[in-house]
């Protein structure tokens, strides 16, 4: 019975069986109605080159039998983004940077979504859509439509898959390179035969068993590169895997020929190509492996179950009785036991017990952490000799140790603007390099070179041609970056810094907090009213600051043992201050500006006010002024030591070339105090937020380039502004999400350690730019020219990628802590 291929999943069917298409006056054949549906659809969008790009690894089934993958099995993973929708998956046969172009640019093309991106270093896919437009389901479909799978997203599963094709490239490079040096022993016998002389009898054994030993070669550990090959061929679809195996499938034919009329053979030379690509292969493989490594370390930091308490109710917590759950029931409020050497399974807060937790891999804080009731905890943090019940806060994806899993993957993914330069060039590469390899071939055949020449010059085009190095320049290299910063206690949420942080001029700090260790102390209470004692205007001022997010105004409320009296109409000035009313009276607390602005200029003894606060903010302290009915009635002194490392990290980063500046919303006196304290020859006091993103923006108008870094919702502003923003770890949630990284241990000492950092994965990240193109450049004139024998142009393609990967690597080295 006669059989046809379908020409969308190249499936063979019975042609009784088929159904028909006739487009543009060519016939096309499908083995169901489905397939013909996708055919013509990719046809609809535009995206014909979809059947020269893609990278199947096998023949697809067909659609209306395929295997489908429901949104019910992401469920768990979608987050809400504002109106819109987020979801990480695993797309399963990503082998290039072409499979990364073709489904970004599918995926664009769909009506609905927002944003796609895929990390070619982990095959992770983020997409963004708007769920009244389009659904899950309809987007996982496109997905299949062209022949990927969509699987849900876990640590686990994306490092068994890495291992697993780790060891099927190390099984196949082994068998090639034990066939291959058995094989070289014969090639060497026969070319020596060539200039000696040799009997024909023993030369056709030799060649016999060369041919022999090559056939395990190519039809084993050349069989993924085979299989894709001749898949896509069917469709003009062309990959490296089209030139690897042209390239030693065009060497091992010409072979046989020449054997059977008795000319030279080229076995070794088939051998070899597809060798030393397996070796490039697996080399660039192991190397994502260990790129990726603290993020399999973090993956592994969660345990399956937790010690919940039956009676939460119980006076001895640490003696109730308890029962074991799987994590994923773990709830908010649940009260957990936790023993000496087990694994923190949720974040919370302690509520009885005393501790030390070992939180390295998370902050990378070397020393353990003390914990009492009262203190936090984080998740994945391995508790060490004491015994504890802690408050769970948070769970699953709203965990500290989730969020920095999700901001380094999310850094990763995002692109520099060469990479972008390199993906465009990648995706024309390969039909260009076919078209070059042919009139290569064909050149030298019109100009009357023997067949062997001609056909080696092509051979040798095709197999030195590499774009893989183009597509692995920048996500190595990246991915080695991000890792790096989690591991010292950086959170990198955006890749892009790399390339911001070469052209950074300025570096400007917030004062508490920041450049100070942002726990503040009420050091005194000055009345400036004889009918007011003390402990009621700090009882006053702590009702209103414990409305507020403010450190000083925390400073205000921890001092205060007294019950808090209850206040309406508050309001918050950020920057500035705050009011409200209680007991009858409308109190405004902060500065003096804010004291001005709000119309209280008054006092009994206006004179000894001004003597006061200055004396005390030229001593660095903070002074905050509470008044009503239009006059002052009281000072707090308010007390932050600066940072131990400030000055060291200021001198630094004053070494890089870097001009630092301090921009606090703090009085002139005690603002330029610590910026003397930390050495820093610029001080901007009294400024509002909108007053330091207007710094800022005026800079980055006269082309400097500012970094800034802060802490409290009253730098969120700036963040956004400057071209690099840095938030402190114990910073403000809205600071946070509005930086660019995050010190998570609050280390300024880590500032000029992520510079060297930055700057260098970006000097790397143009070397391998720069190679990858010189390469290119360089090499293909030399392989058209006939200069290259294709082992050699072989072995420069995998030495190419080789480059690229231990370049990326060698980040880890020569980083000044």
């Amino acid at each position: 019975m006669a059989t046809l291929t379908c020409d969308h999943c190249q499936l063979t069917f019975p042609e009784r069986d088929a159904v028909r298409e006739i487009m543009n006056g060519k016939e096309h054949c499908f083995c169901c109605n489905g397939c013909r549906a996708v055919f013509l659809l990719i046809r609809s969008e535009g995206l014909e080159a979809f059947y020269r790009n893609r990278a199947w690894d096998s023949p697809g089934t067909p659609v209306d039998q395929q295997e489908k993958v429901g949104a019910e099995l992401f469920a768990d993973d979608e987050q809400q983004i504002g109106v819109n929708k987020e979801i990480d998956i695993l797309i399963d046969g990503i082998r290039c940077a072409s499979c990364v172009w073709l489904n970004e640019k599918f995926l664009s093309r769909t009506d609905g979504v927002e944003y796609a991106r895929i990390n070619f270093a982990t095959h992770k896919a983020k997409i963004r859509w708007d769920p009244g437009r389009v659904s899950l389901d309809r987007i996982l479909e496109r997905i299949q439509s062209i022949g990927y799978m969509p699987r849900p997203y876990r640590e686990s599963e994306q490092f068994r898959q890495q291992k697993a094709e780790a060891r099927d490239l190390l099984v196949r490079f082994g068998t090639a390179a034990f066939l291959s040096s058995q094989l070289m022993i014969y090639s060497i016998a026969l070319y020596a035969g060539y200039f000696q002389g040799i009997d024909p009898a023993t030369k056709t054994v030799l060649e016999i068993i060369a041919m022999v030993l090559t056939l395990p070669v190519i039809l084993y550990s050349g069989m993924p590169f085979i299989r894709n090959t001749f898949i896509g061929l069917r469709h003009l679809h062309f990959t490296m895997d089209s030139l690897i195996t042209l390239g030693s499938g065009s060497a091992f034919v010409y072979s046989v020929y020449q054997m059977l009329n008795g000319g030279t053979v080229y076995f070794d030379t088939s051998a070899m190509i597809i060798t030393l690509i397996l070796l490039g292969r697996y080399i660039e493989t192991t190397a994502k492996g260990r790129a990726s490594e603290t993020i399999e370390k973090l993956s592994r930091l969660s345990p399956r179950e937790a010690r919940i308490l039956k009676d939460a109710g119980s006076a001895d917590l640490l003696s109730a009785e308890t029962v074991m759950i799987p994590l994923t029931e773990l709830k908010r409020g649940n009260l957990v036991r936790i023993l000496p050497g087990e694994l923190i399974p949720a974040d919370g807060r302690v509520v009885q017990g005393e501790s030390e937790a070992n939180e390295s891999i998370l902050t990378g804080e070397s020393l353990p952490v003390h914990k009492t009731a009262g203190s936090t905890v984080i998740g994945g943090a391995i508790n060490l000799y004491g015994t504890f019940v802690f408050e769970v806060t948070s769970t699953g994806k709203d965990t500290f140790l989730a969020g920095v899993i999700r901001s380094v993957e999310d850094a990763q993914a995002k692109k520099p603007r060469l990479q972008i330069l390199a993906d465009r060039v990648v995706g024309y590469f390969v039909p260009f390099i076919l078209a070059l390899a042919c009139i290569t071939t064909t050149g030298y055949l019109l100009t009357g070179s023997p067949a062997n020449s001609a056909l080696m010059a092509g051979i040798s085009v095709l197999g030195i041609a590499c774009p893989c190095s183009l597509g692995l320049a920048t996500p190595l290299a990246v991915l080695v970056y991000t890792t790096m910063a989690s591991a010292r206690g950086i959170l990198v949420k955006d890749g892009s810094v790399i390339e911001k942080s070469g052209a950074v001029t300025h570096i400007i700090f917030d004062k508490t907090g920041t450049l100070t260790e942002g726990r503040p102390s009420l050091r005194e209470v000055v009345s400036l009213d004889r009918a007011l004692d003390t402990a009621y205007l700090c009882r006053l001022a702590a009702s209103i600051e414990n409305l507020s997010e403010h450190s000083l105004g925390r400073a205000i409320t921890t001092a205060s043992s007294d019950v808090f009296l209850p206040v309406k109409d508050f309001r918050a000035v950020p920057g500035r201050g705050v009011s409200g009313l209680v007991g009858g009276l409308v109190v405004h607390i902060g500065s003096r500006t804010f004291m001005q602005d709000s119309g209280i200029t008054g006092s009994s003894s206006a004179s000894r006010v001004d003597e006061i606060s200055l004396s005390f903010e030229k001593a660095g302290n903070t002074v905050v002024f509470m008044g009503w009915d239009g006059e002052v009635r009281a000072l707090f002194i308010v007390s932050d030591r600066i940072r131990q490392e400030a000055a060291d990290a200021v001198a630094a980063l004053s070494s890089l070339g870097l001009e630092t500046a301090l921009a606090s919303g703090d009085n002139r006196a005690t603002t330029e105090a610590v910026a003397s304290a930390a050495n820093i020859p610029q001080a901007h006091p009294e400024m509002s937020p909108d007053n330091k993103r207007h710094l800022i923006h005026e800079l980055q108008a006269a082309g400097k380039r500012v970094m800034m870094i802060g802490d409290g919702i009253n730098d969120a502003p700036a963040l956004t502004e400057a071209a690099i923003g840095i938030a402190m770890g114990r910073g403000t949630d809205i600071a946070m999400e509005s930086a660019d990284a995050v010190l998570i241990r609050g280390d300024l000492s880590l500032i000029p350690y992520f510079m060297h950092l930055s700057r260098r994965a970006y000097a790397v990240i143009r070397q391998n730019i720069f190679w990858a193109f010189v390469y290119n450049i360089v090499a293909l004139p030399l392989a058209v020219s006939g200069m290259l024998h294709p082992i050699v142009a072989a072995g420069a393609m995998a030495a190419s990628s080789l480059f690229v990967v231990t370049n990326s690597l060698r980040i880890r080295k020569g980083v000044k802590t």
